[in-house]
């Protein structure tokens, strides 16, 4: 089982890199919020997924990176666009979920669902696509239509070609069961999203539920941001923010390649005549 920590920039793919991780994760609601300052309400277009999967990707090195490609912004053609957009930004993966475009934040109320047979087919207009994606299939039925339709749902994306489904809104150890049971050798995806309840069932359970893929979509934007808030009131209170925790400068240039930049430009520069 692996967990997959949201990046939203190269310094966060690289701190991700060096913690360790395994595979990142590139959510809609991050880059909604820092691209265009806007919530996660249909705003969004997968190009701006693309842009900044460009930039992230090759600091994540050999780290797969999975993204949120949201309803797929369309019909089946426009998904299968979006798919070959990602796949050209370097993204190893995508979940695509079964919402009415444009939709709404997964943990808000008033979701419209895409018929289950129009949603299947473009999973599997994705999955046929050529891109060499692993395709997640995202289906928000649980909070609106209940578990039993969720599990129908994900049976249908599943035999429509999607590598791994993502039931969003089922976290508790009986419902995970149930869906575990219904798709027994289907990776299960499952979300740790501030913006919804959090149920923190210990990581050998969710294995042994078909958790494959654990995500935390915001969490370090979130942390990113308290900091960035304390060193802002800091400074506005005492004039420096020498009292709030701050990564040293050396980190600081490290992550950015300064030594290494400096060092191609010295190999480089022009020789100075004797």
């Amino acid at each position: 089982m692996t967990h997959l920590p949201g990046v939203y920039d190269p310094l966060t793919a690289a701190l991700a890199v060096r913690a360790g991780f395994a595979a990142a994760h590139l959510s809609g609601a991050a880059v909604s919020a820092l691209r265009l300052g806007l919530p996660d309400l249909g705003y969004l277009h997968g190009t701006h997924i693309a842009s900044v999967a460009a930039t992230v990707t090759p600091a994540l090195g050999v780290v797969p990176l999975l993204a949120d490609a949201d309803t797929g912004y369309g019909n089946a053609p426009h998904a299968v666009w979006t798919a070959r957009r990602y796949a050209a930004a370097g993204v190893a993966g995508l979940h695509l979920e079964d919402q009415v475009s444009p939709k709404r934040c997964g943990h808000l109320a008033g979701k419209e669902l895409l018929d289950a047979g129009l949603a299947a087919a473009k999973i599997r207009a994705v999955a046929e696509a050529g891109t060499g994606l692993v395709v997640v299939a995202r289906t928000d039925a649980y909070t609106v239509t209940g578990l039993d339709d969720a599990i129908d749902r994900a049976l249908r994306y599943a035999h429509a070609g999607a590598d791994a489904v993502f039931v969003e809104g089922v976290t508790g150890v009986d419902d995970l069961a149930a869906v575990h049971a219904a798709l027994p050798d289907m990776p299960l995806v499952v979300n740790r999203s501030e913006a919804g309840p959090a149920a923190f069932v210990a990581d050998a359970t969710l294995a042994e539920l078909g958790v494959r893929f654990v995500l935390h979509p915001v969490a370090p934007l979130l942390a990113a941001l308290e900091a960035a808030r304390a060193a802002y009131a800091a400074i506005a209170a005492d004039g420096h923010a020498g009292a709030v925790p701050r990564l040293p400068w050396d980190a600081f240039t490290g992550l950015v390649g300064q030594a290494d930049a400096l060092a191609l430009d010295a190999r480089y520069a022009p020789e100075v005549p004797a």
